[in-house]
């Protein structure tokens, strides 16, 4: 018999929906603060400028308004785990999507995209400052012909935000976002928890500190003390390797990641979010 997988965490969705508000606010109040140079800075992601990370966060976040008030899908609804694989599928169409809606909305100077941003954002924050929905949580379509319950859909949105906003930082060249912790703490969660789906077991115990702890990895399972295998790091710096956006051996060599024991090398299980 194999290693049990790891159990789902819930997320309250209250909390999810006002870490996404408050995440949403710092992003826009950024975009707000960009000038056409800026606009046109390369970004780690490949051959996207500023303006087509921006024009990718307003398609991720603006599915949002038209998902909820479209009719509720059919059949089982995707889990995160589940969300965090298929991710590493939709490339392609992302970058197509993305480039479409960079020439149109997002083409024009400074305060066009801005005004272009705050579009999508305001549709957005009138689903989120809806009152929640009496009885079983709303399930809503997702890209790809999937289906998700409306808070785990809102937790992916914030991986969206809390990600591409370090995108953003990253290509400004400053050197750290203004996170919302809430949101922060929700992304690292659920990266975490996608991990030990992705390698399920306990022979390794991953430490982001002060949000999560995990143990995943084949091996003998630890029980009692000090664990034989331990990584830790903080969150930003789990954000970025879990989405690929940091290396493995370049963070443990530059003491941002502490990995002891024969079976704390995970560079084997990273991204987990393509």
């Amino acid at each position: 018999m194999g290693p049990m997988p790891a159990k789902s965490r819930t997320y309250q969705p209250q909390k999810v929906r006002a870490a996404l508000a408050a995440q949403s606010e710092a992003l826009r109040v950024a975009v707000h603060g960009l000038t056409a140079e800026q606009l046109e800075l390369p970004t780690r992601l490949g051959a996207w400028r500023v303006r087509e990370l921006l024009a990718h966060l307003g398609l991720a976040l603006g599915h949002l308004p038209a998902a909820v008030d479209g009719p509720e899908p059919d059949g089982p609804a995707l889990s995160l785990a589940g969300y965090a694989e298929l991710s590493g599928t939709m490339g392609a169409a992302v970058d197509a999507r993305v480039a479409e809606h960079a020439a149109t909305g997002f083409a024009g100077p400074p305060a066009e995209v801005a005004a272009a941003f705050d579009r999508t954002l305001d549709t957005v924050r009138a689903v989120l400052d809806r009152p929640a929905a009496p009885g079983p949580e709303q399930r809503i379509a997702i890209p790809g012909g999937r289906s998700m319950a409306l808070t785990d859909y809102l937790v992916t949105r914030l991986v969206e935000a809390v990600v591409h906003a370090d995108d953003l930082a990253d290509a400004l060249g400053a050197d750290a976002f203004p996170h919302d912790r809430q949101a922060l703490a929700a992304v690292t969660r659920m990266l975490a928890d996608a991990f030990a789906d992705r390698a399920p077991g306990g022979a390794v115990e991953l430490r982001v500190p002060p949000y999560a702890v995990v143990q995943a990895v084949p091996g003998p399972k630890h029980t009692r003390g000090t664990p034989p295998n331990v990584v830790e790091t903080d969150p930003l710096t789990w954000i970025r390797l879990a989405t690929g956006r940091a290396d493995w051996a370049a963070a443990v060599d530059a003491a941002v990641v502490s990995a002891s024991g024969e079976r704390s090398d995970l560079r084997t299980y990273l991204p987990v979010l393509g």
